[in-house]
């Protein structure tokens, strides 16, 4: 078969396109390459999809620099490819690949959702419960693996500003869905309140679960995590039950 898609394949390759966008606050680029032949799409078969975007934003201000999702061997119902949908009969595994760059997690951090998550918790300092509010987040990357983070938060009761700052290097849970903060190395603020800390440390974990970058009928577990200056690579499997189309 020639390397440029057929009708059927482009009308496919569209509706995915516009099913997957369906689900997302912003797209820069989204492109859907369906590849099978004519003979094998009434069979139910298609030989490979794969699906990369970039600047990619899901729900909470979360964004991605770049998700990439391979699949091959993909079963799907040949009815309704004359609806222009791909509906698999079977899940199907696939690779996937994401890039968060640093501006990427501090836009996750000062989003009105992530300040609102910090502002709802009610923390130990100076022996005193206290509400904290956000200023400030500044994430970082620096290389050698780690990540840095350096805060100033307001105490609402006080109106007292503390600043904290750590850097962790950061692993894989158990189940592969959450990205773990070890060997905290704690600024000059450990001693102020390790609750504090906690809290933002927690929060991190929370912003990389990798669940928030779940599409409908996807999910992903963590098998490999890169840490780069200035961008976080998490390689994944994906378990697709099915194919978002318009």
């Amino acid at each position: 078969m020639a390397d440029s898609p057929g009708l059927g394949e482009q009308a496919l390759n569209k509706a995915t396109e516009i099913g997957l966008s369906s689900q997302l606050d912003e797209v820069e680029n989204l492109d859907v390459n369906i590849k099978t032949d004519p003979l094998k799409l009434v069979q139910g078969q298609v030989d490979a999809v794969t699906i990369e975007g970039e600047g990619l934003v899901m729900q909470k201000d979360l964004r991605m620099e770049e998700l990439k999702i391979e699949m091959t061997s993909v079963a799907i119902n040949p009815l309704s490819v004359a609806f222009g949908k791909i509906e698999l009969t079977k899940p199907t595994d696939a690779n996937a690949e994401v890039v968060l760059t640093e501006a990427d997690i501090n836009r996750a951090f000062n989003s009105e959702y992530v300040r609102a998550q910090l502002q709802s918790q009610k923390i130990h300092i100076n022996g005193q419960l206290t509400t904290i509010q956000p200023e400030s987040v500044d994430f970082r990357l620096p290389g050698d693996g780690k990540v840095a983070l350096n805060a100033s938060i307001k105490l609402v009761e006080t109106g007292e500003k503390q600043q904290v700052a750590f850097s962790a290097v950061p692993g894989i849970s158990a189940n592969g869905k959450t990205v773990t903060l070890e060997n905290v190395e704690y600024g000059e603020s450990e001693e102020i309140s390790p609750e504090l800390t906690k809290a933002l440390i927690d929060e991190t974990s929370e912003i990389l679960n990798l669940s928030n970058f779940d599409l409908e009928g996807m999910s992903l577990q963590v098998k490999q995590l890169k840490v780069e200056v200035g961008k976080l690579t998490l390689q994944a499997e994906a378990y697709i039950e099915q194919i978002p189309s318009g």
